[in-house]
C-alpha cells in the first residue's frame, strides 16, 4: 500500500487524485494540505504541511509554483518522495529542485499524461529523422485560466525536438510585426486560451510539398491524476533523484 499526501488537495486536480486515489486498492490518502485546513471525503485537510500528522511514501503536489519553497523543505526534512505536478516554474526555482534531487526522490514531468509522453518519444524521433529539411511549429492550446504561456508541455516537446540538433535551435514564442522570413535555427511556440480547453499540443515538421504532424489532445484532467497515482507507486522507495515519466514509462 503506497500512502500519498496531496498538497493543493482542495483544487480541481487535488480532487481529481483524492478520487482516483479512492478507488485504487494499492493507494491511501492520508491527508491534504490547502489554505484552510479542515476535512475533504474524510481525509484530514491541513493549512501547511509543518502540521501534517501523518507519514506518506510521496507527496503530490498540484498546488502552485510559490509553494516549492515550502515542499522542498519538508521533503529534505522527511525525506519523502515528491511528486510536482505544478507549472510555472521559474529558472531559479528549476535550479533549486535540481539542487535537492541530490538529497531526496524527486518527480518532476511537464505533463503526467502517458499519451503526452508518448508523443515526447515520438517527436524526437521524427525531428532526427526528418532533420533541418523540416521547419517545427509547436501550437499549445489551454483553458482561459491558465497564467502561464507557453506550457511546460510546450516547452517540453521543443526541447525533444532540440535534442536531434545539439539543442543549437532558439525558441520562438509567438511573432508579431516586419520579423522577417522564418529561419532554419528557430523552432516556433505559439500559445493559445479559450474556453475550457483541457489540453491541446500540435507539433508541425513543415518541408517542402509536405507536412508531418504529431498532436495529443487530453478530454479530461483525470488523466493527469491518473499519471500522478502512477508516478506516487514508481517513486515509493525510491532513492535520491531526479526522475520523469520516462522513467516511469521504462519500468
Amino acid at each position: 500500500m503506497v500512502k500519498i499526501l496531496i498538497s493543493g488537495i482542495c483544487g480541481h486536480m487535488g480532487r481529481n487524485v483524492l478520487e482516483l486515489a479512492r478507488e485504487d486498492k494499492d493507494i491511501e490518502c492520508v491527508g491534504g494540505v490547502d489554505l484552510q485546513a479542515g476535512e475533504l471525503c474524510g481525509v484530514p485537510v491541513y493549512d501547511s504541511l509543518e502540521k501534517v500528522q501523518d507519514t506518506a511514501d510521496a507527496v503530490i503536489d498540484f498546488s502552485s509554483a510559490s509553494n516549492l519553497e515550502n515542499l522542498l523543505a519538508y521533503a529534505k526534512k522527511t525525506g519523502t518522495a515528491l511528486i510536482l505536478a505544478a507549472t510555472g516554474y521559474t529558472g531559479e526555482q528549476l535550479a533549486a529542485i535540481e539542487e535537492a534531487a541530490k538529497e531526496v526522490p524527486l518527480f518532476k514531468t511537464a505533463n503526467l499524461s502517458v499519451g503526452i509522453n508518448l508523443l515526447q518519444k515520438l517527436v524526437r524521433e521524427a525531428a532526427a529523422t526528418l532533420g533541418e529539411q523540416f521547419d517545427i511549429e509547436i501550437v499549445e492550446r489551454h483553458h482561459n485560466l491558465k497564467k502561464d504561456a507557453p506550457s511546460g508541455t510546450a516547452l517540453m516537446l521543443a526541447e525533444s525536438a532540440n535534442e536531434a540538433f545539439a539543442e543549437a535551435k532558439r525558441y520562438v514564442c509567438g511573432r508579431e510585426g516586419m520579423v522577417g522570413a522564418r529561419t532554419k535555427g528557430e523552432i516556433g511556440i505559439h500559445a493559445v486560451r479559450g474556453g475550457n480547453i483541457v489540453g491541446e499540443h500540435e507539433v508541425m515538421f513543415a518541408g517542402e510539398d509536405e507536412i508531418v504532424t504529431l498532436s495529443h489532445s487530453a478530454r479530461s484532467k483525470r488523466v493527469f491524476a491518473a499519471g500522478a497515482l502512477r508516478a506516487a507507486k514508481f517513486m515509493a522507495g525510491k532513492p535520491a533523484g531526479r526522475y520523469d515519466m520516462q522513467d516511469v514509462l521504462g519500468s
